[in-house]
């Protein structure tokens, strides 16, 4: 880094999604540091400060509050490109949260068009004509059309999108991402003397999210998912502002042992809870146990320690019939928290008994076990499955503390558990 300040100030909605984007930017070779909420220190010796918030499915007008306290803070550290990333299956109601908040981010940068590019091939995401394709299904026909927070049943996004916002929503289409940057700078002036302020962009390879960043270069500010971020770096390059280094993705060793915990009730997390209960131990938190004042979090706690000094596999996961069934009984919101603070505290407890390398599944799982365990920022290390890395926890002096793995729901291969615990460190 030439300027001595971070380039890219980043604003996620969730902390999966926030280590996600962290680690397309680390392979693109900036030296990367993810905060969870907004600091209250300044972050120094970075190109990319990523802001992971847990505003995915709170009220818009919460999620816009806390998105432009982050903006703040990132202007403050002398961010000059901001990034609003949100999922790659654009996860959000007919009331946002994506929408209101990029409204507002424009409005506080005084900017007047940006991008929304959910697209992430390599994790079978594509847009195409504005439809957003999951491993070649629409996305209401992708089982996301299921989510109990965010069932997405459209996958036109510019219908989808346009209904959260009083802005106008367009679409450069692929047709003109093939054309190059040029072409995309061209249909966004175009664009702009339409009135039109938010834009769909396809993509359907890497080479397309390359030339959408190139082609962006000049917005103030961008959003979409992860993979649009692979072409933000290169813009700093071709400036002067950024010397990519191939060690950006360097993390320090940590002794200790290991858990993995998965609150997710996606497809794939369901085939990797699968797949390690086949050959390692696993223990299942009931929601409806939790709800009947069971000490199920202290069986958990104990069935770790029977297993130590195996690495156990702590799990709520379930099939959508069985969260429905419960959803029915407990409500929502209600099934959702149980979880979330049984599998948050048996983090906490974890910690507290030397416990230091954890695999986490769930965006919001996530979101609750880094807030047990008071991380406040995570350095970004190496890929271990596309979006996500593996991680550690650095404290204010910058060492290290927990290694981490956070992922998506929906992210990485059958076996990304045990994956996951050799690329941390950890053991089986």
């Amino acid at each position: 880094m030439t300027s001595g300040k971070p380039l890219l100030g980043c604003i996620a909605d969730d902390f999966t999604g926030a280590t996600d984007l962290a680690n397309m930017l680390v392979r693109e070779g900036m030296r990367t540091i993810q905060t969870i909420g907004v600091p209250a220190a300044p972050v120094q010796d970075v190109d990319a400060i990523v802001v992971a918030l847990k505003s995915r499915t709170i009220a818009p007008q919460e999620a816009v509050e806390q998105s432009l306290a982050a903006l703040k803070w990132l202007q403050d550290q002398g961010c000059t490109q901001f990034f609003f990333k949100y999922c790659s299956t654009f996860d959000s109601t007919d009331q946002g949260n994506i929408g209101p908040v990029a409204d507002a981010l424009l409005q506080a940068l005084g900017a007047d068009f940006t991008i929304a590019c959910p697209a992430f091939p390599e994790n079978g995401r594509t847009v195409y004509h504005g439809h957003l394709f999951v491993n070649d299904t629409l996305l209401n026909e992708s089982g996301m059309e299921n989510h109990p927070l965010t069932p997405m049943r459209d996958a036109n996004l510019v219908r989808v999108l346009q209904r959260q916002t009083p802005s106008k929503v367009g679409l450069i289409d692929a047709n003109t991402v093939k054309k190059g940057a040029d072409a995309i700078k061209a249909k966004i002036a175009a664009l702009r003397e339409a009135g039109i302020r938010m834009a769909i962009a396809d993509a359907i390879s890497n080479d397309d999210l390359y030339t959408l960043g190139a082609g962006c270069s000049d917005l103030t500010l961008i959003t979409g998912g992860s993979g649009v971020a692979l072409g933000l770096p290169g813009n700093f390059v071709r400036t002067g502002a950024l010397n990519a280094t191939g060690s950006a993705a360097d993390l320090p060793g940590i002794e200790g042992r290991s858990v993995v915990l998965a609150g997710s009730a996606s497809k794939a997390t369901n085939g990797q809870v699968a797949h390690w209960k086949a050959s390692h131990p696993a223990f299942r938190i009931d929601p409806l146990a939790l709800a009947k004042g069971d000490d199920v979090v202290g069986q958990a706690l104990a069935f770790a320690q029977e297993h130590a000094p195996k690495t156990v596999l702590i799990y709520a996961t379930a099939t959508p019939d069985e969260v429905r069934a419960v959803q029915a009984e407990l409500g929502t919101q209600r099934a959702g928290e149980l979880v979330e603070q049984a599998l948050a505290t048996v983090a906490s407890k974890l910690g507290d008994q030397g416990v230091t390398h954890f695999v986490v599944a769930g965006g919001e799982t996530s979101g609750a076990v880094v807030q047990a365990l008071d991380v406040r920022a995570l350095r970004i290390g190496p890929q271990i499955d596309p979006g996500v890395p593996a991680t550690v926890a650095i404290d204010g002096n910058g060492g290290a503390q927990l290694a981490l793995a956070l992922k998506s729901g929906n992210f990485g291969t059958v076996d990304f558990f045990e994956k996951a615990l050799k690329a941390v460190g950890g053991s089986l």
